[in-house]
C-alpha cells in the first residue's frame, strides 16, 4: 500500500477491513482535519501543555490530552454516547425528542451520569461558528444520511438537547455516517485529536512557564496574613 494510499484511507481499512470509497475518503479526511487541533483552550490541550511546560517526556504530554480529553463533555465518551444515539434513533425526529432529554447511565458502568445531552454544549448559547462551518463542509462530502438531516433539523434538536449543537456532536454524525461503531468512534476521536495536543506542548516547551497562557493569578492584599 506505501505510495498508493493515503493516510485516512489506511486509517479507514484498519477499522472496517475494506477501503473506503472515494467520498468516504474525503469525509474522514475533512473530519480529521476539524478535529487535529482543538486549541490551548480546549481542556485536552491544554493538559498537554501543562505537561510540556514542565518538560515531561512527550509520551507523558500524550497521555495527559487522551487522560483528560476522554470524559463526557468534548471528549471521546460523549462521541460514543452521541453515536449510540444515532444507533437508537437514526433520522426519526420523535425518537430524539424523547432520548435527547434523558440523561441515564449504562448498568455497570464506571461512568457517571451524563450532565447534558451528548453532542451538545451545556454551556453554549448558540451554535458556534465553526461547529456550523464544519456541519455544512461535513454534510457536503457525505453520501450517507445523518449529516445532512442533522444540518435541516439543528433547530429543533437543539430545542430538545436545550444546549447548542457541539464539534463532538457534529464528530458523532460523521463518524457514524462513515459505518463506524460507537467504539471505533471514540477511539478514532481520541486519535484525531492529538496533533494540536502535541504541538501545543511543544510549542510550550520552548516558551517557558512565564509566557504559559489563562494562568495568571490576582492576590488580593487584605487576604494575606501578617505574621503575628
Amino acid at each position: 500500500m506505501l505510495g498508493q494510499a493515503r493516510w485516512v484511507e489506511m486509517l479507514y481499512l484498519l477499522f472496517h477491513e475494506e477501503a473506503p470509497t472515494a467520498s468516504q475518503a474525503d469525509l474522514l479526511e475533512a473530519l480529521a482535519v476539524a478535529l487535529a487541533n482543538p486549541g490551548p483552550r480546549d481542556s485536552s490541550v491544554h493538559a498537554a501543555m501543562c505537561g510540556g511546560v514542565c518538560g515531561s517526556t512527550a509520551a507523558s504530554s500524550l497521555m495527559a490530552a487522551l487522560a483528560v480529553g476522554a470524559g463526557q463533555l468534548a471528549g471521546g465518551r460523549e462521541v460514543l454516547l452521541a453515536m449510540e444515539n444515532w444507533a437508537a434513533c437514526g433520522t426519526d425526529l420523535e425518537a430524539w425528542r424523547r432520548r435527547l432529554p434523558v440523561r441515564t447511565a449504562s448498568p455497570g458502568s464506571i461512568w457517571p451520569t451524563p450532565e447534558h445531552a451528548p453532542g451538545f454544549d451545556p454551556h453554549g448559547i448558540s451554535t458556534a461558528t465553526p461547529v456550523r462551518q464544519t456541519l455544512t463542509c461535513l454534510a457536503r462530502l457525505s453520501t450517507g444520511s445523518y449529516l445532512c438531516w442533522l444540518e435541516k433539523n439543528l433547530t429543533t434538536l437543539e430545542a430538545a438537547a436545550a444546549s447548542p449543537l457541539s464539534l463532538s456532536g457534529v464528530a458523532a454524525a460523521a463518524l457514524a455516517d462513515l459505518g463506524f461503531t460507537p467504539e471505533q468512534g471514540e477511539m478514532l476521536h481520541l486519535l484525531l485529536r492529538l496533533p494540536g495536543a502535541a504541538a501545543h506542548a511543544m510549542e510550550q516547551r520552548q516558551y517557558g512557564y512565564k509566557k504559559f497562557p489563562f494562568g495568571s493569578v490576582e492576590l488580593e492584599t487584605d487576604s494575606i496574613q501578617e505574621p503575628a
